[in-house]
């Protein structure tokens, strides 16, 4: 088993144990006064960490941009590159 394997099991252990030892009810105030299992506050708030830990984590798409193949864009874009006339000929 590879390291990332083990610790992902061993972090959902560890998880599981902590959230079966917290399953009294608490007053939890959403728009008005709620006895919730704190289970379920803890299940959300795990969830709502991985969701935001997923997308703050993942790595942003890069765009490609294609190459022109015109060649009014190719001789505009050599003119500013500061060879001559008989180098952009001998490119071509």
């Amino acid at each position: 088993m590879s390291v990332k394997t083990i610790f992902i099991i061993s972090i959902t252990i560890l998880v599981t144990i902590i959230m079966m030892n917290n399953t009294d009810e608490v007053n939890f105030w959403i728009f008005g006064q709620a006895r919730i299992p704190m289970l379920a506050i803890m299940g959300c708030m795990l969830f709502a960490g991985l969701i935001a830990g997923f997308l703050l984590g993942r790595p942003k798409k890069k765009t490609i941009t294609p190459l022109s193949t015109d060649d009014e864009n190719n001789n505009s874009d050599n003119k500013n590159t500061g060879l001559s006339d008989e180098d952009r000929e001998y490119i071509r």
